[in-house]
């Protein structure tokens, strides 16, 4: 497979400078390529969506990048979008209750979450975002040790507590972290959630041969600031 669908692409600007004229020429783009999305903070989802309409989605971030928001602040944030148009949201959910050994507490905010954004519009797309750079090297499969057992055991409870409340995907990485996504980690979370459940990769993610090795290991969308650069790409 050489060809990459434009589709799996949500094609992103996170930055903290980004203007106006950042936000439209990203979506102009998103229409003139067919990206799935155009991805931006939470402050221009409406303005994505008076370029984009009905044309393309709108997706943004919620608690982005550190999750450490109380829960009320991340439901007030989910309906916000919602009410702006966003189509999809990547939600950063409290990792560090994982870390403390307090995976009830972790899922049990995925739940509440996931009710919030649901109840405001039934078929809204929801990622939940495991920064797996926290737990494990970027080359992690051949490894064996006790911290990274531990690292790999935290993200099968992460991964499945995700899968439980119905989210749509799995997402690795932020893309602000000390790493983004791995060819590891896509081949060890598609072992343990169900082959419908999808994963989102991103973080790094600069050229067309990293989208093509990730899709080989089984993620289904990508993140990245590079979208027209890959699909243009020619090898």
């Amino acid at each position: 497979m050489n060809s990459i669908n434009p589709k799996v692409l949500d094609f992103a600007n996170h930055s903290a400078d980004a203007t106006e004229k950042d936000i439209q020429k990203l979506c102009e783009a998103v229409l003139q390529y067919g990206f799935n999305s155009a991805f931006v903070n939470p402050v221009h989802v409406k303005l994505a969506k008076s370029y984009v309409q009905d044309k393309a989605k709108v997706g943004t971030v919620i608690s982005f990048p550190l999750g450490q928001d109380i829960r009320d602040v991340k439901i007030h944030s989910i309906r916000e979008a919602i009410q702006d148009g966003a189509d999809e949201l990547d939600v950063v959910p409290n990792i560090s209750k994982i870390k403390e050994g307090k995976a009830d507490l972790f899922e049990q905010e995925l739940v509440d979450l996931t009710a919030s954004a649901r109840s405001m519009r039934k078929n809204i797309i929801v990622k939940f975002i495991i920064e797996t750079g926290l737990f494990v090297p970027e080359h992690f499969l051949t490894l064996k040790t006790p911290e990274i057992e531990e690292g790999r055991n935290q993200i099968v409870l992460a991964a499945e507590a995700i899968e439980r409340t119905g989210a749509n995907f799995v997402k690795i990485c932020s893309g602000m972290a000390k790493r983004g996504v791995s060819v590891d980690d896509v081949t060890f979370i598609r072992t343990v959630v169900k082959p419908e459940m999808k994963i989102k990769g991103a973080g790094g993610i600069d050229t067309k041969q990293e989208v093509l090795d990730l899709l080989k290991a089984g993620a289904n969308r990508f993140g990245t600031s590079h979208a027209v650069e890959i699909i243009m790409a020619k090898n």
